[in-house]
């Protein structure tokens, strides 16, 4: 044995001394997860329904020629009624409709009503505005029925001072949903306020339950124009927004 092969062995004779080779498993790799989250598109786009609400506006005359039928209109406005929100589903909100004659026949209330009590220099104006709304296609009326605010009142005290706001906020809401599908559907329309002059024969002429009080008028008709140019307030007087 050469000097070299003892050299390589006493290196080796002085390493140090292992224990018994084991044999590490390999390590499976995890699961993977996944998100399932879907989400369903809306049939309409918030761009579209914003388009349909800077469409809305105030027409004025309106005609008797709609592109549309009573039945649709009907239709319209009963699926609105039932879909608008209202504080605890409270539902108090309560519609009218009046086509052709029976539309007529409100604004002529309502031309009897103001002739009595508006001075003889102001009627020029004012009767010919019940005129242009008599003009139109049709009116909806939108009602509040107390007795179910008054129920909901008794039924959540705490929250009983509240309950004749949020009704109306409810039908503000309806108010404007309607004004904006019958513009969507090609319609012109305009919202009156000749309520409480009118309420006492309205509710005698059409049955009305003595728990509807009315609110608004929306007449309906056929668009004579366009509406004119509408002014805004700066976005940074009405608008705010905070991000953290």
């Amino acid at each position: 044995m050469n000097s070299i092969t003892r050299t390589a062995i006493q290196a080796i004779r002085r390493l140090p001394q292992l224990g018994p080779i084991v044999t590490i498993p390999r390590r499976q790799p995890l699961p993977r997860t996944f998100t399932t989250t879907t989400f369903k598109m809306s049939a309409i786009s918030a761009n579209a329904f914003l388009e349909a609400i800077k469409n809305r506006r105030s027409h004025y005359p309106l005609t008797k020629e709609i592109p549309l039928s009573r039945e649709r209109i009907d239709e319209i406005v009963k699926e609105a009624i039932r879909h608008v929100p209202s504080s605890f589903n409270s539902q108090s909100n309560r519609v009218v409709v009046l086509h052709g004659a029976e539309h007529e026949k409100f604004w002529d209330i309502a031309t009897n009503v103001l002739k009595a009590i508006v001075p003889a220099d102001q009627w020029e104006s004012t009767g010919g505005k019940l005129a242009m709304f008599k003009g139109a296609a049709g009116s909806i009326l939108f009602f509040e029925d107390q007795d179910v605010v008054n129920s909901f009142q008794e039924k959540f005290a705490a929250y009983a001072d509240r309950f004749p706001g949020w009704a109306t906020q409810s039908d503000a809401m309806l108010q404007f949903t309607l004004w904006t599908a019958l513009e969507a559907e090609g319609l012109g329309a305009n919202l009156q306020h000749y309520n409480p002059l009118v309420d006492q024969q309205v509710a005698a002429e059409w049955k009305i339950p003595v728990s509807w009080k009315l609110n608004a008028q929306l007449v309906f008709g056929g668009k004579t124009g366009e509406a004119g140019p509408k002014d805004f307030k700066p976005i940074e007087e009405v608008f705010k927004t905070f991000s953290s």
